[in-house]
């Protein structure tokens, strides 16, 4: 779920978080133990169906955030055909795609500030056992936000060392990164505080 909400407004931004998301985790659970790729194939169009039915500027937005699956299908292919084991390689490639896909559409189609009022009323029961329902409501809201805004950071990043060398980044770019990653952190956590935590 690394998408933010799609600019493009459909009648699924309007659909109440709490039984998209429920949606999205019994659509995913539901599709991986599936091994026939008739059936696979089949919610993969069905999912396609229901991208178009919401608007094509829609579609052609979550197609493009599917973009970033490529590296692992790529792997998958290669070493499916060298295990010449490509139908298994073709079930996990589908399931896979189902289940970012229906997260993508369940992300871009709600707002934040409602999936994570869900997501908190999910985790109500915790409190219970001494966990506020509100912090661990915000850490998944603030992983879901920082997940797309670190791999733009890992992009410049490289951009950045290709700029200066003409061999591939590699790990020369983890540590800047974590380091990134640590500086964000305290500067949210500042923010937090100066607004009286939680």
């Amino acid at each position: 779920m690394l998408t933010l909400t799609s600019a493009h407004e459909t009648a699924a931004h309007r659909w109440p978080a709490g039984p998209k998301l429920a949606a999205a985790a019994l659509g995913s659970a539901l599709i991986f133990p599936v091994q026939a790729l008739p059936v696979i194939g089949g919610a993969l169009l069905a999912l396609a169906a229901l991208h178009l039915v919401l608007g094509w500027g829609f579609t052609r937005e979550a197609a493009g955030r599917l973009w970033m699956l490529w590296p692992f299908l790529l792997v998958l292919a290669l070493w499916h055909l060298w295990t010449g084991e490509i139908r298994a390689g073709a079930v996990i490639a589908g399931r896979m795609v189902f289940a970012v896909a229906l997260a993508n559409l369940v992300t871009m189609t709600t707002r934040l500030d409602a999936m994570l009022a869900a997501v908190e009323r999910v985790l109500t029961p915790f409190a219970r056992f001494g966990l506020n329902p509100r912090v661990l409501a915000l850490a998944v809201a603030l992983v879901i936000r920082f997940t797309p805004v670190l791999l733009d950071k890992a992009g410049q990043l490289r951009q950045a060392w290709r700029a200066r060398s003409p061999k591939r980044a590699g790990v020369a770019i983890v540590l800047p990164l974590v380091l990134t990653a640590l500086d964000d952190a305290d500067h949210v956590a500042e923010a937090l505080r100066a607004r009286g935590g939680l």
